[in-house]
Parts: C-alpha cells; structure tokens; sequence
C-alpha cells in the first residue's frame, strides 16, 4: 500500500515537475512550482536544495522499485543541476551545500568538494559549528544537522562528533528536548523556534553516530510538540514544505536503527499516520494526487488559487518523502 502511494506520489512529481533545462536535449530539471509562472518554466526561479531532495527522492524510489529509465534520469538530472548552477557546485548557503552533499552521496558519487566546502565554514566563534551561510553570522541546526550526517557517512567521525556535539550543549532544550533553530554568535541571542526541520536533522546525526538515548529523547520531543493528533505539522510553503519530509525521512530511519521500544513505536506511528493523513486528504490533479501543505487537512481542488503553497515543489517533494518513508516501514 505504502509503495503504491510512494510510486503516485512519484508520477504527479515526474508528470507536473520535470522538464528540460531551457528546452536543451538530454536535460531534466524540476519546475519550482505547478502550474508554472513564466520564470519557473525558464528556470529562472532556482532553488538548489529543493532539486536537491527532489534528487534524494529519486534515489528512494530507485531503491523502492529499480528501473533502467529512472536510473538514466537521475544521471540527467545530476548533469542538468551542475549546468543550471554555471558549471559547478558552489552555493553560498552551507545546508544547500550538506543537503546536495547527502543526496549526490547516495548515487555512489564523490562528495570531497562539499566537505571541503563544510569544513571551511567551521569556526570556533559560538563555540564552533558552522555558519548557516558565506557571509553571515548565525549558526544553526539546517547547517549543522545535515553536514554532521554527511561527515558521518563519509567516515571523518571526529568532525561529525563535534558538529553533533556543539548542536547539543547549544541548541537542544534541556527541560523538553526539542531542538531549536539557531544561535546570532554576536549576540549571543538563541532563536528559540521549533521546527521540524531541526528535529529531523538532529536525530539523523545521533543515529549516523549511534547517539540512541538522543535519538530517542528527539523521538519523544517531536510526539510532545511537533505532531498534533499524532500527524506531523506543516511549515506553510516555500521551504518550510520540506520540513515534515526531512523529519519523516529520519524517523523512518530511527524505526530501523532503535531497538524494539516505545521510541521505535513512537516514530513508525507518526511517519505511518502522518502518511495516511497526507494520502487521504490529497487532491485529484494531473499526473496524481496534490498533496496539502498541512497533512491533517484536505488540499485544495485545482485549479489552485494564487501563491497557494500547494503550487510549490516543495510542498510535494515533502509528502513524496514522507511516503517514501512509509515505504520502508
């Protein structure tokens, strides 16, 4: 059941998203945004770490469901986001550059220039971690979590330890356990905003370093505070529609790393109901199922209104994930 949903979920994806690059041969990209304003169908509107997970995506659903076809258009679309971004990989924001790291990891590529490129944004101000972005002065979770997952599968264990570490004595609460967004390093200010988007990168680090009782503390955060009704909340559109993805993604993964407990239970149960939330309060639309923002409510019967987050890539991208995940359960 879960596979079929996660290969639907796939179709609308593939049918509503991907087109060539400026019309170019043997190019794939995806649209940020369907139906697609004038920019989205010349690309100009770019958004790396949404193609990004779109790329992390494709990669579940070839280990789901093997094809030679998809396998051709994962490596299409690996050329045609190195092409978009002017021949190379650099970006500015040092999460982009993590997520990217962890989805091209996963297609047996070499990711040396991304970790060259997270180790140089490193530095001891704010007690060490690394700069969410060249150029600013905030250090938070969305830099920290995915570049500490992607230390640990490329076996630099010190470095990933220490990104765990720093995200621990400075961004975990220690009364709830819930991990908060980000740390101003001249202030000294904490932004005390709880998204799931932390949750999610956080327990991915503990379980790449086999930290379980955080892992399972993490668990029992999101219950408490991030999934009303046992369904995982919504962050709106733009970005925040991948943030319930990437939790889901990691508390998939948790099922499978934690040993048989409440905390194992805990996190099946909420990537399974947010799954059939998310299924069920799905729209018909072309190509398959129009996925809500908020996963505990209907989405909208296009056609879609303007600016609708149910319009954005990453808003289907993050329910493709979570079936995906639901998949593996």
């Amino acid at each position: 059941m879960h596979s079929d949903w996660a290969a639907a979920a796939e179709r609308a994806i593939v049918t509503r998203h991907l087109r060539r690059l400026w019309g170019l041969p043997g190019t794939l990209l995806a649209r940020s945004g369907w139906p697609a304003t004038p920019d989205q169908r010349l690309h100009v509107h770019w958004n790396y770490w949404w193609q990004a997970h779109l790329l992390d995506c494709l990669t579940d659903a070839q280990l789901r469901d093997p094809t030679p076809a998809r396998e051709a258009a994962i490596e299409r679309f690996v050329s045609s986001m190195r092409l978009r971004n002017r021949g190379s990989w650099r970006n500015d924001y040092y999460d982009d550059l993590a997520w990217l790291g962890l989805a091209l990891q996963r297609t047996g590529r070499d990711v040396g220039f991304f970790l060259g490129e997270l180790r140089s944004g490193w530095t001891t101000e704010g007690g060490g971690g690394i700069w969410w972005r060249r150029g600013d002065r905030f250090k938070n979770a969305p830099s920290n979590g995915p570049a500490a997952i992607l230390f640990a599968r490329a076996g630099d264990v010190e470095r990933a330890r220490e990104l765990l570490d720093w995200m621990e004595k400075t961004l975990v609460d220690p009364d709830t356990g819930v991990v908060w967004d980000g740390l101003r390093v001249d202030s000294g200010d904490l932004v005390q905003e709880i998204y799931t988007y932390c949750q999610g990168v956080f327990l991915g680090a503990c379980l790449e370093m086999s930290e379980l009782d955080r892992a399972a503390r993490t668990i029992r955060a999101v219950a408490a505070n991030c999934a009303p009704g046992g369904v995982l909340r919504g962050q709106g559109g733009g970005d925040g529609g991948l943030f319930a993805g990437i939790l889901a993604r990691y508390l998939a993964l948790a099922v499978h790393r934690l040993p048989a407990g409440p905390e194992a239970d805990a996190a099946r149960d909420l990537v399974l109901a947010s799954a059939e939330a998310a299924w069920t309060g799905a729209a018909d639309a072309y190509g398959g199922p129009l996925f809500s923002p908020e996963w505990n409510e209907p989405a909208p019967t296009p056609p879609l209104p303007k600016n609708h987050p149910a319009r954005d890539l990453s808003v289907q991208l993050g329910a493709w994930m979570l079936l995906e995940a639901a998949a593996t359960l």
